[in-house]
């Protein structure tokens, strides 16, 4: 099972709709994906079910604030136990692969605050330990899922910051993808991202040395790429302005930049939630919804192949 945070600081980048349509395409090849979503937007939750599912249904004791919650009250809960299996998705597939998910809640944000607390420590070794505990959450939740569920892969949706929530996603990770869009604020924050990201791995791994010889098991978590969104194209390529930019990106970024890209379809993208599939899966109704359901396609097979999946 192979763990992947998406995660972008700049919001709008098309994060969301790059998490759903990777797990329906690796899931039409006949992967089982979870996805996982921690932006209290709830954005890739509402991408699969309604407001009102939502609300009826799971608001209350079944999404990932649920399980954080559990854990400040003294009932921890596992974390398998939120999994859900969105109906009109797997309808979709036709029993090729699966797409689960744990939903999200508007009031995530609030967890953090509450994980904040519990950092500090009467000494240094004690603060030490109260850092992995708190950053291990999700590792530990998600090692914990049983085996014979047999994910080939986990998506994490993250919010677009670096808060605490954000670090437990990144410290369960064994990927980190970057979405961004080709303009100046999207991509001027993915070096700022990269400096966080180190600086993250770096302190985890010199608090996982405990001074009671009982060592953490280290984490190095590998950057798959940046994939860029909403392009728009002429004559078959990116706009010259975009090109710019992703030109810019793989010259100065250090990263691997995908060779395919998500093109922009405002409408697409914007009515898909509503019938709960991805634009991947849907059908084609002329020749630019072919040419996004392209785009999307071949970035799966960019991200399947660097994960080996």
């Amino acid at each position: 099972m192979k763990v992947v945070s998406v995660i972008n600081y700049k919001g709008g980048v098309g994060k969301t709709s790059l998490t759903a349509n990777l797990a329906a395409e690796l899931a039409w090849r006949g992967k089982k994906v979870l996805l996982l979503d921690l932006d209290a937007q709830a954005s890739l939750t509402f991408s699969f079910i309604t407001p009102d599912e939502w609300r009826d249904n799971f608001e209350a004791e079944g999404t990932i604030k649920a399980w954080f919650d559990a854990f400040e009250n003294g009932a921890p809960i596992p974390l398998s136990q939120l999994i859900q299996t969105p109906a009109r998705i797997t309808q979709r597939l036709s029993g090729k692969g699966t797409v689960d998910i744990i939903y999200s809640h508007l009031g995530l944000i609030n967890v953090d605050l509450e994980l904040a607390t519990k950092l500090g420590g009467a000494n240094l070794a004690q603060a030490k330990k109260n850092f992995i505990t708190v950053h291990r959450r999700l590792a530990d939740g998600l090692a914990s899922i049983p085996k014979d569920r047999k994910y080939d892969v986990v998506l994490i949706d993250c919010p677009p910051n670096f808060n605490i929530v954000t670090k437990t996603a990144i410290v369960a990770s064994d990927y980190v993808l970057v979405p961004t869009r080709p303009d100046a604020l999207s991509t001027m924050g993915i070096d700022y991202l990269m400096r966080s990201v180190n600086a993250l791995i770096k302190d985890y791994n010199d608090y996982a040395k405990l001074q009671d010889g009982a060592a953490e098991k280290s984490i190095k978590p590998k950057i798959v790429g940046v994939v860029f969104t909403m392009i728009q194209e002429y004559n078959g390529a990116p706009i010259s302005a975009q090109a710019a930019f992703i030109s810019q990106v793989r010259r100065t970024s250090g990263l691997s930049v995908f060779d395919s890209y998500i093109k922009r379809n405002d409408t697409l993208f914007a009515s898909a939630p509503q019938y709960g599939v991805p634009v991947v899966l849907t059908v084609h109704s002329n020749h630019s919804h072919q040419s996004v359901v392209d785009g999307l396609e071949a970035v799966t097979t960019e991200f399947a192949s660097a994960l080996k999946i």
